[in-house]
């Protein structure tokens, strides 16, 4: 019935299936949703931490629109009043200009009024306006781009300099939240492993009861089968055979009560595994009452300083120094550098052209953000400092009670072993009593009340060896889960 704890595939006789304890911890490794959330999050700390390293390096951006305007752009009005004249482009695309009464043409008009160069004079000033006019509006018409379809595109780096320290805390705080992750994996291993461990070793002790359960029915109904004889020789009363069969009647009660706990210690198991739960095996009972993990008390510091509830403690303690560090940084300068490369249609370049031959123009340039008066950064930097020292507080006290609870759990394996010891003691003594009282009642020396009580102290000196060497076996591993020899 024992197989090697390195077998991998079960065995199988029949429909019943054997199972090593090593193969219903790999099956419960391999199979429980918990361990297989806790490995998800653990990738998204993963993937955390390097998003938080990638933050310190250039970040690359590219950006493009275009827009629609319904009217175009003019950078100069239709109608301009200079010293000499007015120039106004008409709606209908027309321009025109009109002299001022103190302008140059205005006083030769005055002066050539009423004289033969009046005509002459006229037609100047009409030729001379509208080329003045006529300049505007080609003035007017090259400071109107044509930006009723306008485009842009944009490529942009960015690189923080110096931001106060925030990109260095940031990362320490998703490298200590992976150390977590990676560290509440490994609890729930363990945590896995203590459940199966217990369920498995439930197994074997029910088994065992059951079995002895049987032995004792058997007994029982011996017993019962020979008080008849004598009572129908005569030499019992009919009181004796009524006890032994009330007697009889409660053992078998406990053995119906024995397989149920063993259908239901079963399935608790299949659970544990992810085996379905209707699935009936039989267990390696070797190292039932095998427990040995000698008490090292020496190490024991080094292992509290191991222990998974201390080191979580610790990352928790360098997220609260880095998160004041983030507070601090509040109040430190921040320096960016940032460059790109923008293009537009119509471009700047050449007089806001519409052409595509555009080679755009590149920027760069460097932002300093200096605070002056930030009080309520120094005042999160304050109680951030407190909350650190909260943590570091709250590890000292853990470190107290893990001590406790590993010397506790040290000492109860020895109170187990020692159990273990007094047990086989005094269930050698119940099989030699039984043995001696079975005989006697043989030869007549006793009653079948005095055997049925050597029969019941067996029982009871049996079973209590089952529990003995159970709770041994699941304070061991309870034991090595609290020094991190699991």
């Amino acid at each position: 019935m024992a197989l090697g704890l390195g077998t991998a595939i079960p065995a199988s006789a029949g429909d019943t299936l054997y199972y090593s304890l090593q193969q219903c911890r790999e099956m419960a490794l391999n199979s429980g949703m918990s361990a297989q959330s806790q490995k998800e999050t653990h990738l998204a700390a993963q993937y955390n931490r390097q998003a938080a390293l990638a933050a310190m390096f250039p970040r690359v951006t590219a950006n493009a629109a275009y827009m629609w305007n319904n009217a175009n752009v003019h950078l100069l009005p239709n109608s301009s009043e200079f010293s000499f004249g007015t120039a106004t482009v008409n709606p209908d695309g027309t321009s025109s200009f009109e002299w001022s009464g103190k302008s140059a043409f205005g006083r030769i008009e005055n002066a050539a009024h009423g004289t033969v160069f009046e005509n002459a004079v006229t037609n100047l000033e009409n030729e001379a306006g509208q080329k003045v006019a006529d300049a505007y509006k080609t003035l007017y018409d090259k400071l109107s781009p044509d930006m009723r379809h306008l485009f842009v595109a944009q490529v942009g780096v960015s690189q923080p300099v110096w931001v106060g320290g925030r990109l260095i805390q940031a990362y320490k705080i998703a490298q200590a939240t992976e150390n977590i992750a990676a560290i509440e994996s490994e609890a729930k291993h363990d945590d896995i492993i203590y459940g199966v461990d217990e369920a498995y070793w439930r197994v074997v002790s029910v088994a065992k009861k059951r079995e002895l359960a049987e032995q004792y029915y058997r007994l029982l109904c011996q017993l019962e089968t020979d008080v008849k004889e004598a009572v129908d020789e005569g030499v019992s009363t009919q009181s004796d055979l009524l006890k032994v069969t009330t007697k009889r009647g409660e053992a078998e009660v406990k053995r119906l009560q024995a397989e149920n706990g063993l259908t239901l210690s079963n399935m608790a198991l299949a659970q544990v595994c992810g085996l379905p739960l209707s699935t009936a095996f039989r267990l390696d009972e070797s190292g039932l009452g095998e427990s040995s993990l000698p008490a090292d008390t020496t190490n024991m510091q080094l292992a509290i300083d191991g222990r998974k509830e201390i080191r979580m403690l610790e990352q928790a303690e360098k997220i609260a120094h880095s998160n004041a560090m983030l507070a601090a940084a509040g109040l430190q300068p921040n320096v960016i550098a940032s460059a790109g490369y923008i293009y537009t249609n119509p471009n700047v370049e050449n007089g806001f052209s519409n052409s595509w031959d555009s080679k755009g123009f590149f920027t760069a340039g460097v932002v300093v953000n200096v605070p002056v008066a930030h009080a309520d950064d120094i005042l999160r930097y304050k109680a951030a400092k407190h909350a650190a020292k909260a943590v570091e507080i709250k590890r000292e006290e853990a470190r107290e009670m893990l001590t406790l609870q590993t010397t506790q759990a040290n000492q109860k394996l020895m109170e187990a072993q020692q159990k273990i010891v007094l047990a086989r003691l005094t269930q050698n003594n119940a099989a030699e009593v039984l043995r001696m009282a079975q005989e006697s009642y043989e030869a007549g020396m006793i009653t079948a009340s005095e055997l049925m009580q050597a029969q019941t102290a067996w029982l009871a000196a049996a079973t209590d060896l089952v529990d003995a060497e159970a709770e041994a076996k699941t304070t061991e591993t309870q034991l090595r889960k609290y020094l991190g020899k699991l």
